[in-house]
């Protein structure tokens, strides 16, 4: 690095302050909805590669016993990676970056960013050896359905020493994105999960058929993908003189104040893992494909939550703790606000759609000889299920960082704990109620509600969020475009049986022609009622 680009950092990262302090002024970045969609645009190439990846599972593998071992190994270090990666690490991690950069020197952000890469790394490496070390061990209550067939049991195990090393990768992947996207570099971090698909991609064509079990070509590819994330996000942290080049520091202020803040998430992600565990247990006791099933549904549900709710939540949680620093209440609850209004504005039709074209959406991306149509009518109706969530699932990723940016990790953790009783409680009702795997999505839409009513109830009670003027009409206009996508994306779908009997070149062009025109008939009707640019610009 040049000696001018070295003096450019630092002037970037210094601040105008009061004699005796290092603290940057105020940048003026992109806005808000400039960052959401550079954040979602990148997601947007990351989630369509991911339906890529979906389809090719589906088509090459289909609803099979190795099928349903390799979906639920994967969810293991996936459950954990919410906990050490952008679960109760980066709520905890984000504020105190955030603070650090606006209050510190250059100097004391990279040896903060080195000292949690240490403590960070040195923990998940531990954990990764002991459950690769004791896998038969750990497999059976996780996989307690898979025990009456040795082989299938067997598989799971290879499967799970396999993938668990891949909560290690992205873990630290994810510390890297945290301090990109605190520096309004979104972009990068967005694509990265592009990888995974892309790997998994290539795994299934040019590794599996080499495999005495082709499913286990998914596994590697996860492994892979790990790599692959982790070493494309360091070349933009060395330019910013922020390569995580893990250092032990004891008693650093900075790590020590992450733990303090984690340890309560830590307590309510851990409880969310004992729910989730219970989900994999009782999937895991269902008939052949009900695991299969609940990820395809799942994953057509992850599509607008995951290009839209995740980069507003991305965009949001540095927003609302710079608001927090420069005690500004009103810029708080005006971020919350506007987040809000564009999760309803997006959430609602999402939804609406996901539920009354889950069969020809499902018929047009997975359906051939190996994905039956009982397969399709099966993940039809958990992702009916999971559709009817959306708007909680979306609202949860706004106002948990309501809490997360006031250094407030109590609050969330309690209110979560309560929606995962509700959803533990939940699904054994449902389960013992004969309602399978739907009954299991019908739990988890139904406790993230709970979830995301209680979130913004505490946020209203504390102060930290009051509703602007202008809901009522804005509740009136999605009623209405609601209503007029709904009336032709149901009878222009016509009778989903005929679905099965078209080509794929006819499923493409009736599904765009839907699509397409859902959202032209959707936006239009918003604007012809009324709302304007400015509305939603921030």
């Amino acid at each position: 690095m040049t000696r001018d680009q070295d003096q450019a950092i630092q002037q970037q990262d210094s601040v105008n302050r009061p004699p005796g302090k290092s603290e940057r002024p105020p940048e003026r970045g992109p806005s808000l909805l400039g960052s959401s969609g550079i954040t979602g645009s990148m997601t947007l190439v990351s989630r369509f590669l991911g339906l890529a990846r979906d389809i090719v599972i589906a088509r090459l593998f289909g609803a099979s016993d190795a099928s349903d071992v390799f979906f639920l190994a994967n969810k293991i270090p996936n459950f954990l990676r919410r906990l050490f990666a952008e679960g109760a690490f980066n709520q905890a991690f984000v504020p105190v970056l955030s603070e650090y950069r606006s209050l510190r020197s250059h100097d004391d952000v990279r040896e903060l960013i080195a000292a949690v890469a240490a403590s960070l790394g040195g923990l998940l490496t531990v954990i990764s050896v002991v459950v690769m070390v004791a896998a038969p061990l750990i497999a059976v209550p996780i996989a307690y359905g898979f025990t009456d067939n040795p082989a299938k049991f067997a598989l799971f195990v290879d499967m799970l020493r396999i993938t668990f090393p891949y909560l290690l990768l992205i873990s630290l992947t994810a510390l890297c994105g945290a301090v990109l996207n605190s520096y309004g570099r979104f972009a990068a971090p967005a694509v990265t999960p592009a990888l995974l698909n892309i790997c998994l991609i290539g795994s299934a064509f040019l590794l599996a058929p080499y495999l005495h079990t082709p499913e286990l070509a998914l596994a590697w590819g996860v492994l892979i993908a790990g790599v692959a994330q982790l070493l494309f996000q360091l070349p933009f942290l060395l330019q910013m003189r922020l390569l995580p080049i893990p250092k032990r520091s004891p008693g650093h202020e900075g790590v020590a104040r992450i733990k303090a803040l984690m340890l309560p998430a830590l307590f309510g992600v851990s409880v969310n893992q004992i729910n989730l565990l219970l989900d994999s247990f009782i999937a895991s006791l269902l008939m052949t494909g009900s695991v299969s099933w609940l990820y395809f549904s799942d994953r057509l549900m992850e599509l607008p939550l995951g290009i839209f709710g995740v980069a507003l939540a991305i965009v949001v949680l540095p927003s609302l703790s710079r608001s927090h620093a420069d005690k500004s209440p009103e810029e708080f609850s005006g971020t919350i606000d506007w987040a809000l209004r564009l999760v309803c504005l997006i959430a609602f039709p999402a939804a609406l759609a996901l539920i009354l074209l889950a069969k020809p959406l499902l018929i047009t991306l997975f359906f051939n000889d190996n994905f039956t149509a009982t397969d399709v009518q099966q993940a039809s109706a958990s992702l009916q299920a999971y559709a009817f969530g959306l708007l909680g699932f979306m609202s949860v990723k706004i106002f948990a960082p309501g809490f997360y940016a006031r250094q407030d990790t109590r609050t969330p953790v309690r209110i979560g704990v309560i929606a995962m009783v509700v959803n533990m409680l939940l699904n054994v009702v449902f389960y013992w109620q004969g309602y399978g795997h739907v009954g299991l999505a019908a739990a988890t839409s139904l406790a993230a509600c709970v979830n995301a009513g209680l979130l913004l109830r505490g946020l209203i009670r504390e102060g930290a969020f009051g509703f602007a003027s202008g809901w009522g009409v804005l509740g009136l206009r999605l009623l209405l475009a609601n209503v007029c996508m709904g009336v032709f994306l149901y009878f222009q779908a016509g009778d989903w049986s005929q679905w099965f009997t078209w080509d794929a070149g006819k499923q493409v062009l009736q599904m765009a022609i839907l699509v397409c025109g859902g959202v032209t008939l959707y936006v239009g009707v918003l604007f012809a009622a009324g709302l304007r640019w400015r509305e939603v610009y921030r």
